[in-house]
């Protein structure tokens, strides 16, 4: 871990993110794998999503995933949020999630959503910190949003 970390966006191919999410889904709660084929969610992710992802070297170490393509509501939908055990702890998901949050208000999008387990309480505080607030429950996931303001800064929904 003694390589810089390096921030790109959409590099990643679907073989790399396949491999990055396997490396990682026993972190997700539930585990990825329970949810999705994860080679399938890994190609839709690079077929469809923004990817704001962190390097090091030639390993993906960190990755949001979002989808900024519903042009009519302006919401943008992180699907994926995932950093490699070794490396948490160290602001990669806080910088990757800033990067997106940045990107998506450059679109003109009016709102990020996204879905986290009620019980990731870590999870949950970096989405607060990063002014995102619990909409929804729907066991076992809350529903967590972001709404923007002016396509400049973002505010908490009140």
């Amino acid at each position: 871990m003694s390589e810089p970390v390096e921030y790109h966006l959409n590099e990643a191919s679907a073989a790399e993110l396949a491999e990055h999410l396997l490396r990682c889904d026993t972190d997700f709660v539930p585990p990825l794998s329970d949810r999705v084929n994860i080679n399938d969610y890994a190609q839709k992710i690079a077929n469809k999503a923004a990817r704001f992802e962190a390097w090091s070297g030639s390993t993906l170490i960190g990755l949001v995933a979002a989808y900024c393509n519903d042009q009519e509501s302006r919401v943008t939908y992180i699907t994926s949020v995932s950093v490699l055990r070794e490396w948490t702890g160290k602001g990669i998901a806080r910088d990757l999630t800033k990067q997106c949050i940045e990107h998506v208000q450059t679109l003109g999008m009016r709102q990020i959503s996204l879905e986290v387990a009620s019980d990731n309480v870590p999870a949950i505080k970096l989405y607060e910190k990063s002014g995102f607030v619990a909409s929804k429950t729907n066991p076992p996931f809350v529903t967590m949003d972001l709404l923007l303001k002016n396509g400049e800064e973002h505010e908490r929904q009140t």
